[in-house]
């Protein structure tokens, strides 16, 4: 593992939800959660109504624990939401589906990661989280979705938040160019691996002043083609805007698809770092 480089919303729970209460960890399970208004979802198709929900899992012997807003794999097209076990049950998950293409037209798969997140932010709370500590995160496609909610401020606007809101962003192994499936619904028809940085690209919403970051990648001779370097050209180009915490990892022996579970113990550190007391 390289080091770091420095280092609205409307809660509709159906009947059938479920409340798991698992006593060896003391954390507690509800599943199916619609995201989106009442209103909204009266004016959505059947496969809005069923796709955007989210499943949380929360500690229920805490107060002020944080929670990761989890996305999920699949290149926008394929994947569903699942849970992901971050060995700490101190940490929420909200583990989020959303609406894949080409069910959905563009920019439907963002405007759902936004929703998510904004339901997260407006009723952590009420679970006894904190809404200060907020992250986001998610493998390939879901790093794509996390680093746009949390770098690009119009998508959390509409839902009266600001992206500096959120405590982190730690996307795995996902594209800071703009995704290869959105250039070809852009009418890109040029070759996958030339990169194209546009509003839709992590990259071109690099700020100083963005919550922090952490980059997690696998081995660069194992993983997607130009995904550990654009990484690296986005780690580099928010230390040089004056960012003060960014970390970059590197992860020897890992692909594409094994730094999805092995990403998520410096996701978990990175959590804890955030959240842990300021020193004076």
């Amino acid at each position: 593992m390289k080091n770091p480089i420095t280092l609205f919303c409307w809660l509709l729970v159906l009947p059938f939800c479920v409340v798991v209460a698992q006593s060896s960890s003391q954390r507690v399970t509800l599943t199916n959660i619609a995201y989106y208004s009442e209103q909204a979802l009266a004016n959505a198709d059947d496969y809005c109504r069923e796709q955007c929900r989210l499943d949380l899992r929360y500690p229920a012997d805490r107060k002020g624990f944080a929670t990761v807003v989890w996305f999920h794999g699949g290149g926008l097209q394929h994947g569903r939401r699942h849970f992901i076990e971050l060995k700490d049950p101190s940490i929420a998950v909200a583990a989020v589906g959303y609406r894949l293409s080409p069910k959905v037209k563009h920019p439907g798969y963002l405007e759902d990661a936004a929703a998510a997140t904004a339901w997260v932010l407006s009723n952590i709370a009420q679970y006894g989280g904190d809404s200060n500590r907020v992250f986001v995160s998610g493998h390939s496609a879901g790093g794509y979705l996390s680093a746009m909610i949390g770098m690009d401020a119009r998508w959390l606007k509409p839902h009266g938040f600001s992206n500096l809101r959120l405590a982190g962003i730690a996307p795995i192994s996902g594209q800071v160019t703009t995704h290869f499936h959105v250039k070809k619904l852009l009418g890109d028809s040029g070759p996958e691996l030339r990169p194209l940085i546009d509003e839709f690209a992590p990259l071109y919403h690099s700020a100083g002043n963005l919550p922090p970051i952490c980059l997690i990648l696998g081995d660069r001779a194992l993983e997607y083609k130009n995904r550990v370097e654009e990484n690296a050209l986005l780690a580099v180009s928010l230390k040089n805007l004056g960012h003060p915490h960014v970390e970059f990892y590197e992860m020897g022996g890992l692909d594409h698809g094994t730094v999805g579970e092995g990403g998520l113990i410096p996701l978990r550190n990175f959590i804890r770092r955030c959240c842990a007391p300021k020193q004076r």
